[in-house]
């Protein structure tokens, strides 16, 4: 929920004599500056609480005489003070969470909660971590508090460009274009992550610029590591290193721009993803690398095997938490990687596991269902019979692609782009007759295939041919041989059901010739 909305929704449940509300939110600041206006356009006083300064009223200084009541700092004796003040307040308590196994603050609570409803007093807990008893769900409203929106970043920069250029006589300009690449690359940042990665680019060339949007992409990562959800990947891809899948290169540089504040002004909506289904080896997981780089957009790497705990209703609230995090720092890209073996066993979690891994799936294809966040979903598999059906049903994802084995003409450009790769020169070598022996290889089996013959030469100290490379060929059995009856079962799910990744007509591949003058 937005900020201004949450607002708004916090002020309903005051008046409405709400007694507890739980705000998750790290930013602690931004939720007490609301209730301070809230409570101002009450007639309320706003009083605080924390282990280490007891009740205060908000605003007191930390080296003021009256920053610390020793008395309340027990937070059993902070409660007691909620009743003893009468007149109309509300109290922010923060950090509670670890308190809430004691049995005694938990029946504390519970009565409170039945006094205040007859009151004009609120009791609202700060934490970024939800933890409500199950003695206490009836009586504790729930709220997120979502980080900051484009408007509370714009607020942000503006007051720091002001701020610069009173104090260090520094002239910031930024156009629109640039402005809105640096916002977008904030968002999902709390404002006092912005306000510090912000700080760090001037500091580091005295300006700031889109030359400036990796030191905030620098600065997400951080975030992603230290959940322990997700993991970061840097885009350092691109579509040129990846041979062939023109019809799919060219649906995703058209939704390049679809994230910008023009698309959404067009009417656009932001494109919800993809599900790369095919062989493997054949530049699936590349193409999610690569399209982080296209459109320098963050990649997650959802692995849904981290997700899983022994700890009743934790695998359920991991699932969630790596979904709001996604969501945090959108625009961005999630990545799952073999999605078919990450949700292996849906059909039968009743019995193995008490329905946890249904309950996980039934969350993430809801959430891929009704998102509105900018999380573009590129999920890849290499199996379709272990795929749950309703991962494949229209609206889940825009488009389902089938990436097959390489053509004659994309098996050029993938040797082409490793041999680059490896410091050679392609036109040293006879395409045209690797291109013909490597009939059946994915793009990986040719990599490796190089790779080989790369350390043959080495330690020959020979320099590297075309033999060689049509050797280590020779000496590969590739998976189109060796899973040849599941390929063509994956051809012919595909037929019908999915876009093909490449175009399907095979390009003509014209290759120069000698000509022959009879004299």
């Amino acid at each position: 929920m937005k900020k201004r909305n949450l607002e708004k929704e916090i002020e309903i449940l005051i008046r409405a004599r709400y007694p507890i509300l739980f705000i998750e939110s790290f930013e602690e600041n931004r939720v007490e500056e609301s209730l301070s206006k809230i409570a101002s356009a009450r007639g309320k006083k706003l009083f605080c609480w924390s282990c280490e300064r007891g009740i205060y009223e908000y605003g007191t200084p930390l080296h003021s005489r009256k920053a610390i009541d020793e008395k309340t700092k027990d937070v059993s004796a902070a409660l007691q003070q909620v009743v003893d003040i009468v007149e109309p307040s509300l109290f922010v308590f923060k950090d509670i969470h670890p308190y809430m196994t004691d049995p005694g603050l938990v029946r504390k609570l519970r009565e409170l909660a039945h006094y205040l409803k007859t009151s004009f007093k609120t009791v609202v807990l700060i934490s970024p971590q939800l933890r409500i008893p199950v003695e206490l769900e009836k009586d504790i409203t729930h709220l997120v508090y979502d980080t900051p929106d484009i408007q509370d970043l714009q607020e942000l920069l503006n007051k720091i460009i002001k701020e610069v250029h009173e104090k260090a006589n520094l002239k910031i300009t930024l156009d629109d274009a640039i402005r809105e690449k640096l916002l977008d690359a904030a968002l999902g940042l709390t404002l006092n992550e912005a306000e510090n990665v912000f700080a760090k680019a001037l500091v580091m060339d005295t300006k700031l610029g889109a030359e400036d949007i990796p030191v905030i992409m620098a600065e997400k990562e951080q975030i992603i590591r230290k959940s322990g959800i997700l993991e970061f990947y840097s885009a350092n891809e691109t579509f040129a290193g990846i041979g062939g899948l023109e019809a799919m290169k060219e649906w995703l540089k058209k939704r390049q721009l679809a994230f910008s504040q023009k698309a959404k002004e067009f009417g656009l909506p932001a494109p919800k993803g993809i599900l790369l289904i095919g062989v493997q080896g054949c530049g699936k997981s590349l193409t999610a690398k690569a399209v982080s780089g296209l459109w320098k957009l963050p990649l997650l790497r959802l692995d849904v095997g981290k997700l899983f705990s022994s700890y009743i209703g934790s695998t359920e609230e991991n699932m969630r938490r790596a979904i709001r995090l996604a969501e945090s720092i959108a625009p961005a890209i999630l990545w799952i990687d073999e999605i078919e073996k990450s949700f292996a066993g849906v059909q039968s979690s009743a019995f193995s596991d008490a329905g946890t891994a249904a309950r996980v799936f039934g969350s993430f294809i809801t959430w891929l269902q009704e998102k509105t966040a900018p999380v573009f979903v590129i999920a890849t598999a290499n199996s379709v019979e272990q795929l749950p059906p309703e991962l494949l049903r229209k609206g889940r994802f825009d488009e389902i692609f089938f990436v097959d084995l390489p053509m004659e003409i994309e098996r050029k450009q993938i040797f082409v782009i490793h041999l680059q790769k490896r410091k050679r020169n392609p036109a040293d070598f006879d395409l045209i007759k690797l291109c013909k022996e490597s009939e059946g290889f994915s793009g990986a089996e040719i990599e490796q295939c190089i790779i080989s013959a790369l350390f043959d030469v080495f330690a020959r100290k020979a320099p590297l041919t075309t033999d060689n490379i049509l050797e280590s060929l020779k000496e590969t059995m590739p998976l189109s041989v060796l899973m040849k009856e599941k390929i063509e079962e994956l051809r012919g799910w595909a037929k019908g059901r999915a876009r093909n990744a490449s175009y399907k007509e095979e390009i003509a591949v014209v290759y120069e010739q000698e000509r022959n003058i009879e004299l």
